[in-house]
Formats: structure tokens, C-alpha cells, sequence
């Protein structure tokens, strides 16, 4: 799991990156609102090899700790951060693509339920 104290790139330019590769799973969370991203992270660590059966990367951005200019590129579609909230996540595609947006922690098997489900991954599933 990354997050924006070791991100040595900007968001925009690391999910580019990423694209055609991985599929990302982006959680934001307000200095109030920590217990909520501590509780997503110790779920999803419990699962970090369906993590990696999923290609799923996790990125963790604390409002505090987020550049301007990611808390800009979030703040525009298809992302639509409401700095105000307390906590906000978006899985994103291989494609780069906004799948799924959510504003409390995701139980993984809705997680994972989200990404099998996705015509890509149904590919990967079958070649496996």
C-alpha cells in the first residue's frame, strides 16, 4: 500500500502509470477520519493475496498530506472529491476508468465481487 507521504509522483502521473496494468484502488481520508482508512487497510491487508490474484494496487491520500495539485486532480471528474468529506474511495480500472465510487470503507468481498464482475477481469479469470 502507497500513500501520499511516499508518492514520489504526482496521482495523475502514478495512476498513467499504472493503466493498462493494475487496477487501483484510491482511498482518501480526513486527519478526523483516520480510524476509517486504518479500518480499510487492516481489512485489506488480511487479503493481500486477493489482492494480487486482482492486480490491485492501494493507494492511501490523507487530506493533510495531499499536494494541491492531486487534491485539484481529484477534485475534478471522474472523481469528484468533496475535500469536506471524511472519507472517499474509487476503484479504478486497467482502462483508468472510475468503477466503482464509495464513502465508507468497502468490505472486500463487495470489493472483490466489484472486480470479478468486470468484462477484463473475467478474461484474466478464464486464461488462469
Amino acid at each position: 500500500m502507497e500513500s501520499n507521504g511516499t508518492l514520489k509522483k504526482s496521482l495523475k502521473a502514478l495512476l498513467a502509470e499504472k493503466q493498462d496494468h493494475r487496477r487501483v484502488l484510491v482511498l482518501y481520508g480526513r486527519e478526523d477520519a483516520q480510524h476509517l482508512l486504518i479500518e480499510q487497510q487492516e481489512a485489506l491487508h488480511a487479503e493481500r493475496d486477493q489482492l494480487a490474484e486482482r492486480d490491485l494496487d492501494v493507494i492511501v491520500l490523507l487530506s493533510y498530506d495531499l499536494p494541491e495539485p492531486d487534491r485539484q486532480f481529484l477534485m475534478q471528474e471522474p472523481f469528484g472529491l468533496i475535500p469536506s468529506e471524511n472519507f472517499q474511495g474509487w476503484l479504478i480500472g486497467k482502462d483508468g476508468g472510475v468503477k466503482h465510487t464509495f464513502k465508507k470503507p468497502i468490505e472486500t468481498g463487495e470489493l472483490f465481487g466489484l472486480i470479478d464482475s468486470m468484462p477484463m477481469r473475467k478474461e484474466e479469470a478464464k486464461k488462469q
